[in-house]
């Protein structure tokens, strides 16, 4: 299970995941996160009632960064949260990027 594993030290010079080995791992997600076209990121819109419970969850979000050292691309606003995963020291996908994102996932459960 993704969301119990932890993240990797990834060194520049690591392969990234290729996007034609990615599917096992994001059949471990939920259905809502998408990989680009250019398979070097995931992301997911994650909406909310209102601005509080909106931070509550971007505040876990980055409780799990900081545990994990491994930070997404956050974009907020009011209702909604936008995550968006990517190994940048590779220019691609990581299993840190699945693990977070199954961590994110796992907050709502």
């Amino acid at each position: 299970m993704l969301h119990q594993q932890q993240c990797q030290i990834i060194t520049p010079g690591t392969p990234p995941i290729h996007a034609d080995n990615t599917q096992p791992l994001l059949s471990e997600l939920s259905e809502y996160w998408k990989m680009d076209s250019a398979g070097k990121s995931i992301s997911r819109c994650f909406e909310f009632t209102d601005y509080y419970h909106t931070i509550a969850f971007v505040n876990a979000v980055a409780w799990i960064a900081q545990q994990q050292d491994h930070h997404p691309e956050l974009h907020v606003s009011y209702k909604t949260c936008d995550i968006c995963y990517t190994t940048h020291s590779i220019d691609g996908l990581s299993i840190n990027d699945f693990i977070c994102a199954a961590r994110i996932d796992h907050l709502q459960s």
